[in-house]
């Protein structure tokens, strides 16, 4: 469904992204992992066109992004952002509309209101739908926003770091919600700094340092002492969580020493 093909990104002289190739089917989790800096952010921005590449492409069922629509685009993948802020009086649900702004042509129709209705339930938003996004946490807007892409009925969900800043109750429900759309069959595809996470929810996990794609594969594949080691510079220990069956990497650690 989505290739990344040979692509380069830079801005200016800086090169950001070197050489990216990866690829993403219908009903997967892809988890982009890696440290600060090595350009997660850029290829959610190069996926969508935001950024141009220098070199290499980005196909969508075997169409070039290049060649298609800001429109088209939108009606194809939908974004959660890393970082979002509404600083106007927008209720709730005229947020989650905005999401059907690809589809509208002059005014909503009762399917839209459908669409919004049940993107809202999906979230558990809906009780929150006359509230003005101005006065709500920080963990109900994350909500609202994957809402609002849900309700643009996409076939990919692109989220740049969607658990960042929230408590562990949000993030796990967040990360559940968008699992479920995966086995749905939706491609989800998530920026993910919390590599036990990444290890629970993704199918499947890239792994970049410094623009480049250091490794590819399943959490068992990537998720290896002597991968995370080299790329992070950490010495670890990767072991299987009896509770969850999944792999669980923990730092190797010096004792602190107490007073």
């Amino acid at each position: 469904m989505l290739e990344i093909k040979d692509l380069s990104v830079s801005y200016g002289s800086r090169k950001i992204l070197n050489n990216l190739n990866i690829s993403a089917e219908k009903g997967e989790f892809l988890g982009i992992i890696g440290p600060n800096g090595s350009g997660k952010t850029t290829l959610v921005k190069a996926i969508i066109n935001v950024l141009k590449p220098e070199s290499g492409d980005i196909t969508l069922n075997g169409r070039s992004i290049k060649h298609m629509s800001s429109t088209e685009i939108a009606r194809h993948i939908a974004v959660v952002s890393q970082v979002f802020s509404i600083n106007f009086e927008f209720a709730v649900k005229d947020i989650v509309m905005m999401g059907r702004t690809p589809y509208i042509k002059g005014k909503e129709c009762h399917e839209d209101f459908d669409i919004v209705e049940e993107s809202m339930k999906k979230t558990k938003t809906d009780f929150l739908k006359d509230r003005m996004v101005t006065q709500l946490s920080g963990g109900e807007l994350q909500r609202v926003i994957i809402a609002r892409a849900l309700a643009q009925q996409t076939d990919i969900l692109l989220l740049d770091e969607p658990t960042s800043h929230l408590d562990i109750t949000n993030q796990i429900d967040i990360l559940n919600l968008v699992k479920k759309e995966s086995r749905k069959g939706k491609l989800i595809i998530a920026v993910v700094h919390d590599l036990n996470l990444a290890a629970y929810y993704c199918d499947k996990i890239a792994l970049l340092r410094d623009g480049k794609l250091m490794s590819l594969g399943t959490p068992a594949e990537v998720l290896t002492p002597e991968i995370i080691g080299k790329v992070y510079n950490l010495p670890v220990e990767v072991v299987t969580n009896e509770i969850t069956n999944s792999l669980y990497v923990i730092p190797k650690l010096e004792p602190l020493a107490h007073p």
